[in-house]
């Protein structure tokens, strides 16, 4: 398993390695010393996007309920997106984006203060996510996906996007409190 730091500060690529055979394959998906961040992982999560071009986000956690995640696809493909949240960080408001699928094995570490989000580049997507604090609603946050100033150069025009409307009401970074 490699382990590698993205370009905005804490957020890691996780790359297992995999034996192939004739059965298939073996993969050693996690290993807390490998993934040496300091998280005790309390929740995990799937989601499953019926078409191509569902977009999920952006979103985060806050103050006592904030959530580092490590994040997987088991099925599909995905185009995923991280925006730094902290604010005086250095690289407050930038992004990164990622392609992750079912075959890749990739998985992405997001700590404490970034909003995810995802757009499913494939129907019937899988994503699996542990997450360091459970669900809750009073601690949620996020930006709207298409804020101008984050500049996220999605995989599908808006009008084919299928978004939830609670994610089409969430604020731009401006407006947004966390």
């Amino acid at each position: 398993m490699q382990v590698s730091q993205a370009h905005l500060s804490g957020v890691m690529l996780v790359e297992p390695s995999r034996i192939d055979d004739e059965r298939g394959f073996f993969s050693e998906i996690y290993r807390s010393s490998v993934l040496n961040v300091g998280v005790a992982w309390v929740q995990e999560n799937q989601s499953r996007s019926t078409h191509a071009g569902t977009l999920r986000g952006l979103h985060l956690q806050f103050g006592n309920y904030a959530q580092a995640k490590l994040i997987r696809v088991t099925r599909g493909r995905i185009f995923d997106v991280v925006v730094d949240l902290r604010r005086g960080s250095s690289t407050f408001g930038q992004h990164e984006t990622f392609t992750f699928t079912e075959d890749d094995l990739r998985q992405l570490f997001v700590p404490e203060g970034f909003a995810h989000g995802f757009c499913t580049l494939e129907p019937a997507t899988d994503v699996v996510y542990k997450v360091s604090q459970p669900y809750s609603a009073a601690h949620e946050g996020g930006v709207i996906w298409n804020d101008a100033t984050l500049g996220i150069a999605w995989p599908f025009p808006e009008a084919s996007l299928v978004i939830s409307a609670r994610d089409r009401a969430l604020p731009l970074l401006r407006d947004a409190h966390f």
